[in-house]
């Protein structure tokens, strides 16, 4: 039995804790990612293209840099992805003032219908082994050390 398969108990100490939880949490995001990964490939999307698709159609009109915050990546980044997907007609960019504002295009919004909707399906199939309090627990927690980091 590996040190990752071990029971979590008061007898490991802090720094095994803190690795079995670092490596339990790799684990679940890989599993979780090879199933969503599937789904992309089958729409010719890249993880990138993917997030700017979530963030744009959960949030139309956001300039790049907004954008850009949002994914923690740098503006440049983001504008190359988004010329990709520009040319595959699945984004637009309307100049207001001195910014480019982001808007799904109609085949844009159809994509994200069919992907980021499935997506969020199969994330909340996968986190379903956890209650509603336990979910809320985890949330809490990784807020924490993502707050913390």
């Amino acid at each position: 039995m590996t040190i990752i398969d071990q029971e979590v108990t008061p007898k490991l100490r802090r720094p095994e804790r803190a690795v079995v939880a670092w490596l339990r949490l790799v684990r679940v995001y890989h599993k979780i990612d090879a199933a969503t990964a599937d789904r992309l490939r089958k729409h010719r999307l890249t993880v990138a293209q993917f997030d700017v698709l979530a963030q744009v159609g959960a949030r139309e009109g956001q300039t790049q840099q907004e954008l850009a915050a949002s994914l923690l990546v740098t503006k440049s980044n983001v504008c190359q992805v988004l010329a990709r997907m520009e040319t595959a007609g699945w984004i637009e960019r309307r100049h207001f003032g001195r910014a480019n504002r982001l808007y799904l295009t109609p085949k844009g919004r159809s994509l994200f219908d069919d992907v980021v909707l499935a997506h969020e399906g199969i994330i909340a199939d996968r986190l379903g082994a956890l209650s509603s309090e336990e979910q809320i627990t985890l949330l809490r927690l990784l807020r924490t050390l993502d707050r913390s980091l």
